[in-house]
């Protein structure tokens, strides 16, 4: 089992108050007993206007402040023990607008991996991000993350394909989390057998759903900062019906292979227009 924290909090224009926020909130999870602790999209850049006032003026953006406050993190993390996901812009160079991205930080202060938004919105793809490529996962006391951000809970073959990867939680990263967000959330969480633990600033409510698509942690009412914390575990009894029997049956029913050993090549099966 792992214990994971989902925090919510202020994002500010300013990167020194955004990485202070963030090393506070990792030591509060690490009280905590937190393993692993996800961020919201842009908690340390800000995301679009609350980072830049229009997409040319990345050029401008303070990246050298970006790096150290990104530092200071995975060594805030290598300190206390815990894993970090924490949203941020990724620059490029070359007159390409940045990746949306979220940063892996390790136990041990390493930068381990790093996802950048794939599927962008209209607004995203006029200047204000580059889309990213490929899905990323890793691993953390032997269970495995997945990682998808804001717009992406639109589309469901990303949720799909990391279960078909054999994920047990994917980390969702957005802005907000509206009514629609939560239910398709619960959704993806329940058709494909995932924790979903899900990320927002303070005008969202950070949450965490089981495998069987029910809300089992969410922060506090309020816009202050808090932590939705979690233990997820494989082998908990209320989600033996969720993990261990309706997850492994979909992954061969999506296969197929159920389904062509017993179709038929009768007359009457293949005949559409005879009662």
């Amino acid at each position: 089992m792992i214990r994971v924290a989902v925090a919510r909090t202020v994002v500010a224009k300013d990167l020194s108050a955004n990485g202070e926020t963030i090393r506070r909130t990792l030591g509060n999870a690490a009280d905590q007993g937190a393993r692993l602790v996800a961020f919201c999209e842009g908690a340390l850049s800000g995301y679009t206007e609350s980072a830049v006032s229009r997409p040319e003026d990345w050029s401008r953006f303070d990246w050298a402040r970006q790096k150290a406050e990104l530092e200071a993190i995975a060594e805030a993390c290598g300190k206390r023990g815990l894993w970090a996901v924490v949203g941020a812009a990724h620059p490029i160079g070359a007159n390409r607008p940045p990746h949306n991205s979220l940063y892996v930080f390790s136990d041990g202060g390493d930068l381990v991996t790093r996802y950048d938004k794939r599927f962008l919105s209209h607004t995203e793809l006029g200047g204000w991000y580059t889309p990213g490529t490929d899905p990323v996962v890793f691993s953390v006391d032997g269970y495995t993350f997945g990682c998808a951000i804001c717009i992406e809970v639109q589309f469901p073959e990303v949720f799909a394909d990391y279960g078909n990867r054999g994920v047990d939680a994917v980390l969702f990263s957005s802005q907000g989390l509206s009514d629609s967000f939560q239910t398709i959330l619960r959704a993806h969480a329940s058709l494909n057998g995932l924790w979903i633990c899900a990320a927002a600033p303070t005008r969202g409510t950070g949450h965490v759903i089981g495998p069987d698509g029910v809300r089992i942690s969410h922060c506090s009412e309020g816009a202050e900062p808090a932590l939705a914390l979690a233990t997820l575990d494989r082998e908990d009894p209320a989600y033996h019906v969720a993990l261990k029997l309706a997850r492994p049956w979909r992954l061969k029913a999506k296969a197929g292979e159920i389904y062509r050993e017993k179709r038929s090549t009768h007359p009457r099966s293949r005949d559409r227009t005879t009662l």
